[in-house]
């Protein structure tokens, strides 16, 4: 019987410990943490993502402050909104929700966060920290965090002996998700469009993350027999089926058939989806903590 890994239910438990977290450093210190998100422009998808960040951030009993600018913004506007986050002592964790509008250039933002502000888990700091296997006092980019939590949870924390394939190699998940591999000690092959033969190298994976943003390219023939399989993928894709002009939520892998190979997988939605937020969450609540002087919780 192959194991649907629920998202939803391992979020709920992470944002559980976040909402004790808080308050223990609330109660003890009282300091209360401090998340600012900071969205440019009237983007209808971005605008959902940051409701819905505020919301769980007021729900862990944090400080939410919402920044919205104009489209028109500039660089140098951005650039000293940012700074003066950076300086405010009350604000622990700082969020540029990208996509920027086209005239703005992201990278410069992203890079002016104090590191041990980055929830985000972008900055060049976080990222080496991460790659040299430093998992202590780094921010860790938080989808892959999440999708290496639900990893754990069939595997445990030592993946010794494992083989995992990560297919995608980008900054925001593929590397960082190979690195959390590697960390607990998996063998990591990292593949890509231009790995050749991508089909047989998927097929020797114990662990198979599909994060290329191509819907169902995963077919059942690329998993191993009793893998587990993390699908990152979020792909709309057209459901006549479901009246004219509908659609619906597919992965990176064909799902139907791979949960008849696969020993656990992760449905999209419902996976991996939930626990960014989450692991945005715990980063914050991570970053108050150091601020504090306070040992912080573990997730």
């Amino acid at each position: 019987m192959t194991t649907v890994i629920d998202g939803k239910k391992a979020a709920t438990s992470v944002i559980e410990a976040v909402k004790v977290a808080a308050a223990g450093l609330e109660a003890e210190t009282g300091v209360k943490t401090g998340l600012a998100v900071v969205i440019v422009g009237d983007d209808p998808a971005s605008h959902t993502y940051v409701g819905a960040k505020g919301r769980m951030a007021k729900e862990c009993g944090f400080n939410s402050i919402q920044h919205t600018l104009s489209a028109e913004t500039s660089q140098g506007e951005l650039a000293r909104l940012v700074q003066s986050l950076n300086e405010d002592a009350s604000i622990h964790g700082i969020l540029v929700q990208l996509p920027l509008p086209k005239h703005l250039n992201s990278e410069p933002i992203i890079q002016s966060i104090r590191p041990e502000k980055d929830v985000d888990g972008l900055h060049v700091v976080n990222a080496g920290k991460l790659a040299t296997g430093d998992l202590e006092t780094g921010l860790i980019s938080c989808t892959p965090a999440g999708a290496m939590l639900l990893v754990r949870s069939i595997h445990g924390e030592d993946l010794s002996g494992l083989n995992a394939v990560v297919i995608g190699r980008s900054n925001l998940f593929g590397k960082p998700m190979a690195q959390l591999l590697l960390n607990a000690n998996a063998t990591v092959t990292t593949a890509h469009s231009r790995t050749k033969d991508l089909a047989s190298v998927a097929k020797g994976a114990d662990i198979l993350v599909a994060a290329v943003g191509r819907p169902e390219m995963v077919k059942a023939d690329w998993v191993k027999p009793g893998a587990t399989v993390i699908d990152v993928g979020v792909n709309r894709i057209d459901a006549p089926e479901r009246g004219e002009g509908k659609s619906r939520l597919v992965g990176d892998v064909a799902y139907a058939e791979a949960s008849d190979v696969a020993a656990a997988i992760t449905p999209v939605p419902g996976g991996v989806g939930p626990m960014t937020i989450a692991m945005l969450m715990a980063n914050t609540v991570i970053a108050a903590h150091r601020a504090a002087g306070r040992k912080p919780p573990k997730f």
